[in-house]
């Protein structure tokens, strides 16, 4: 058996044919049906907001089990709810299908969009964030449903095009829309890549507040040669910058690391070397903790730049309040699911960047996060391990025996 296979189409008609003959060999000594629909879904190039026909291919894999499909969608962003049953408790599974751009296509060793296993690991865009892990939801909910037809409570899908974007048309709208009518969840799983070393060691039962402001220093636009008829909003504004990076925001808490502040973008002058700036742009991002509100970094920033006496403006944007899960029916059961799937005692964790569940939560469900390694997401090269698709499916196929069966 080769260890390069490419799963797309080469470039002429015979070496097309091997290829298939490859694949289907391939398909054939190592069946696995969570790698089958993975590729389906590699192969759509949805960069985000664009679906490109990953929830349909995963509408009618439900559909087919029982599930009510519900399409939402909000202005460009596709959105799926789909639903198995009528009666609490209500487990969702949550998860995107949008992409971030590939970057330049020459840094990738194979079409990101015609997916290669190369030594026991699958390439291609969203094989780790996050289409193995859509399929691997899908698969366990067949093999679930089998065995269990008539299962208690309800399982539900909450798939959108629009987490890797601007996050303003996807999950949010769509609990929006449950919330209206008093549809709840009980238990949600994010299928987000939350491993670090093997599959299952860390889980998400939480994530960090995000929260980022835009600053503008007003200076005085003049001549570098006569500074004392200009006003330099980088001098005057530089201490205050500093101390806000040299600031210990908090020590953080048992469940969540310390807040952190960083600056991300800085903008000032012309692009002219003998022109003082009139302004000066500072983008920063906070991630908190919940020793801290919103509320109390916004007023320690305002009482440092006071401090500094200069005219400045600032705009405030709120990406998602922390939130946390904590141990109970849904930690339990995917911790014992990790265990016997794989023998791994797993570690909860919170750190990391947001994700969608920073929206569910707020409606009362457990949330927690589980999927593929993270190591490759948003990468060139994006890759997982072949080997590791299969426990997936059966990790989430025992948190639903143990907690629906």
């Amino acid at each position: 058996m080769s260890d390069f296979l490419h799963l797309g189409f080469h470039s002429d008609i015979s070496s097309s044919i091997i290829s298939n003959n490859l694949i289907n060999r391939f398909l054939f000594m190592n069946h696995s049906d969570t790698l089958d629909l993975s590729l389906q879904l590699l192969r759509q190039p949805s960069v985000t907001p664009v679906d490109h026909n990953c929830q349909t291919i995963m509408a009618e894999r439900l559909a087919a089990i029982g599930f009510n499909i519900e399409n939402m969608r909000f202005e460009d962003v596709d959105n799926l709810w789909a639903r198995r049953g009528t009666s609490s408790p209500v487990f969702c599974f949550a998860g995107h299908t949008d992409v971030v751009p590939t970057g330049h296509l020459d840094a990738w060793e194979s079409d990101p969009f015609l997916p290669e296993i190369r030594d026991g690991k699958l390439y291609g865009r969203g094989s780790a964030d996050m289409k193995t892990a859509l399929a691997a939801m899908v698969v366990a909910s067949e093999r679930f449903v089998k065995k269990h037809p008539d299962h208690k409570g309800s399982i539900a899908f909450l798939i959108t095009s629009d987490e890797e974007g601007p996050s303003i048309n996807g999950t949010v709208k769509v609990i929006e829309t449950l919330e209206a009518r008093n549809e709840k969840m009980t238990w949600c799983l994010v299928g987000e890549p939350s491993s670090t070393n093997t599959l299952g060691d860390i889980i998400k039962n939480g994530r960090r507040g995000s929260l980022n402001a835009v600053l503008t220093v007003k200076g005085k636009q003049g001549h570098v040669a006569y500074p004392h008829l200009a006003i330099n909003p980088i001098h005057i504004a530089s201490k205050a910058i500093t101390e806000l990076c040299d600031t210990v925001w908090d020590n953080g808490n048992e469940y969540f690391p310390a807040t952190t502040f960083q600056v991300s973008n800085i903008q000032a002058g012309t692009g002219a070397t003998n022109v003082v700036p009139g302004t000066m742009t500072v983008t920063f991002n906070f991630r908190y903790s919940t020793e801290v509100t919103a509320e109390q970094l916004k007023q320690r920033v305002l009482d440092i730049l006071d401090q500094y006496n200069f005219d400045y403006d600032i705009h405030w944007t709120l990406s998602g309040l922390p939130f946390l899960t904590p141990v109970g029916e849904l930690v339990n059961a995917a911790k014992n699911a990790i265990k016997n799937v794989t023998g791994t005692e797993t570690e909860l964790s919170t750190s990391g960047g947001t994700s969608d569940g920073r929206f569910i939560a707020p409606t009362g469900a457990q949330v927690l996060e589980l999927g593929v390694l993270n190591a490759t997401i948003h990468q060139i090269n994006e890759h997982v391990n072949i080997d590791e698709l299969e426990p997936l499916a059966e990790i989430y196929e025992q948190i639903l025996i143990e907690l629906l069966a």
